[in-house]
């Protein structure tokens, strides 16, 4: 199934269609002024991954859809934006290039959109040393909430496989999640181990079962998740990996054995479809962002900025969602700035620091940044169920429950956010 078929099926099965979703609207970008920028270009730099684990430019795609919708209607004080896209390729040397190729040797004055399991890792210090700003869209990895210099729309798995754990403990019984992650550090060790200190301090318990991301052996994870007595199996694994490892459970008929739940990445259009009848009800996945069936305001003027200025390949999925909102973002803090200062790298690096409060019916909580050396903003969300053509929403916007918040909790309530 592609993605639009996708997309009209979960619309259909939420009782409206594509077009009713969009209601034929033009979309609102930016100034809104109906006239195309003419004046001198701002670059702005965004990086993605597209090969081996997986196709990650949904968040580029999107920003890019929603940057030639604001060059349309009047740019950002009359200069249209530059919009330069890399592709690491899921390598370190890869990423390094491209951001000297956007950062180092062209003055851009932020990048958006950027998805990726490597560049973050690899780039997260030339950001700092170049005073560049990332608004990043689908952060799957440790540095990226963790630097001074990037924040991200998207949750990454520490929290979307917490807000999985805390559903499944407080609604299904769990006690003991046995947690499948990448044996990645900075990512599945990383993710895992927050669900079992949150386990912990809840009276319960957890393990990790890992996987190499070079030669992936989904049943030998599998079976140490199953031996190790837990209760909740969760997936923590990218889309592919994640069905590959319910495919083999189904193998098994290991399906009513344990409760079966996943992070966002699993929220993905074509997966009911994929994984059949057997597993329709029978597992939940945490959704970073509101599922397509919220169809709020902002939700619908996604869709009409991807339907003008996307391509029909786009996918419309999470990440898609999360580049539109970090590029609006972006432009509203641009379009607050004096004219003379948007060109000057500090200057935006500045406003963007200067971001609070802003919101989307796309996020459950306000978005900001601040001027702190970890950014995490998007820290709730909603959990639905995979059932026959596509998900049910079981829980509406709900905050995660751990210590890790703590210090964004701090923030928040320093700029009178909570």
């Amino acid at each position: 199934m592609n993605h639009r078929t996708a997309l009209a099926a979960l619309t259909a099965f939420a009782g409206m269609t594509l077009a009713g979703a969009a209601f034929a609207a033009d979309p609102v970008c930016g100034a809104a002024t109906g006239e195309a920028a003419t004046g001198e270009p701002i670059i702005v730099g965004g990086i993605y991954g597209n090969a081996a684990p997986g196709d990650w430019t949904s968040s580029t795609d999107a920003a890019a859809a929603y940057f030639k919708c604001v060059n349309a209607n009047g740019g950002i004080h009359g200069r249209p934006i530059d919009y330069r896209v890399e592709n690491d390729q899921w390598n370190p040397e890869n990423a390094a290039q491209a951001a000297a190729k956007l950062v180092s040797d062209t003055d851009s004055v932020a990048m958006v959109g950027n998805g990726s399991f490597i560049e973050m890792a690899v780039n997260a210090g030339t950001y700092k040393d170049e005073g560049i700003m990332v608004m990043a869209s689908a952060c799957a990895i440790s540095e990226c909430f963790e630097s001074s210099n990037i924040v991200s729309t998207n949750q990454g798995p520490l929290p979307s496989n917490l807000g999985a754990a805390m559903y499944a403990r407080e609604e299904l019984g769990a006690t003991n999640i046995a947690c499948i992650g990448l044996n990645i550090p900075n990512n599945g060790i990383w993710s895992c181990q927050a669900v079992i200190d949150y386990m912990e301090a809840n009276g319960g318990t957890g393990s990790m079962a890992l996987l190499n991301p070079g030669a992936p052996d989904v049943n030998s994870a599998l079976l140490e998740a199953v031996s190790s007595g837990a209760d909740t199996i969760l997936i923590n694994q990218p889309a592919g990996l994640a069905l590959a490892i319910l495919k083999a459970a189904e193998e098994q008929d290991l399906r009513d054995a344990f409760n079966w739940i996943a992070p966002t990445p699993l929220y993905d259009l074509s997966v009911p479809d994929q994984l059949g009848e057997y597993w329709y009800g029978h597992v939940y996945v945490n959704a970073e962002l509101a599922p397509l069936q919220v169809n709020g305001p902002d939700a619908q003027n996604w869709v009409a900025v991807m339907e003008a200025y996307g391509n029909a390949d786009d996918p419309r999925d999470t990440f898609g969602q999360a580049g539109y909102l970090s590029a609006r973002f972006f432009v509203d803090a641009m379009l607050g700035m004096d004219p003379a200062d948007v060109g000057d790298r500090a200057k935006v690096a500045d406003a963007i620091r200067g971001i609070k409060g802003m919101t989307s019916d796309l996020m459950c909580g306000p978005y900001y940044v601040g001027d702190a050396d970890f950014h995490m903003p998007n820290h709730a969300g909603y959990m639905v169920k995979i059932v026959e053509g596509g998900f049910e929403i079981v829980r509406e916007c709900y905050e995660y429950d751990s210590a890790y918040f703590e210090p964004m909790l701090a923030i928040e309530k320093e700029l009178g956010l909570n």
